[in-house]
């Protein structure tokens, strides 16, 4: 089973913010695979638990605040089985520009707290992940309130798309394996 994760924050006030951004592809996979997310007993997540392709998949939602993600990725990856890399983790990134895309099979937090989070809880940073440009912070805004600002209206009209791509990003990682996905998305 393939746990895939979205980092975010709870609650309506970050719905449509940068930092929600692995939530909203998560809502997609969900949408496409007619899966419902709803609260464990077991882990401080949503998680909805279905196919993606022909692979068994567990969406994940962590409930803890991105900068403590770890706490319900732990918990998640225990229940599906322990293994590291069995795990993808769909999250914001201001290193890239908006809506480019990286997939990477293993790598460092970047800075991203809610990454750093997830090493920490797991002891390394051995899991695939899926890195969604949100563009570099204006210079007269904190990264803090760039993060967890709505989005713009030019990044509106282009959500959607990019939601979409980073989805299906998701999806070829689950049907042809983390190589094949980043031959096809790490491009521009």
């Amino acid at each position: 089973m393939k746990v895939i994760v979205g980092l975010g924050n709870p609650g309506r006030e970050y719905e449509m913010t940068r930092h929600n951004i692995g939530f909203l592809v998560l809502d997609e996979l969900a949408r496409r695979s007619g899966l419902s997310f709803r609260r464990n007993w077991w882990s401080p997540a949503q998680t909805a638990k279905g196919t993606v392709g022909q692979e068994k998949v567990r969406l994940v939602k962590p409930q803890t605040f991105m900068n403590r993600s770890g706490l319900a990725v732990g918990s998640a990856l225990r229940k599906a089985g322990g293994r590291t890399d069995s795990l993808l983790v769909v999250f914001d990134d201001v290193a890239l520009s908006w809506g480019q895309l990286r997939v990477r099979a293993q790598g460092s937090a970047g800075g991203h707290n809610g990454v750093q989070s997830v090493m920490d809880a797991l002891g390394g940073g051995a899991f695939g992940r899926i890195r969604i440009g949100i563009g570099p912070k204006p210079d007269s805004v904190s990264l803090s309130d760039y993060v967890l600002g709505p989005f713009s209206d030019a990044e509106k009209q282009d959500l959607e798309n990019v939601v979409r791509r980073a989805a299906d990003a998701v999806e070829k990682v689950c049907t042809a394996g983390i190589e094949q996905a980043m031959n096809c998305f790490n491009r521009g």
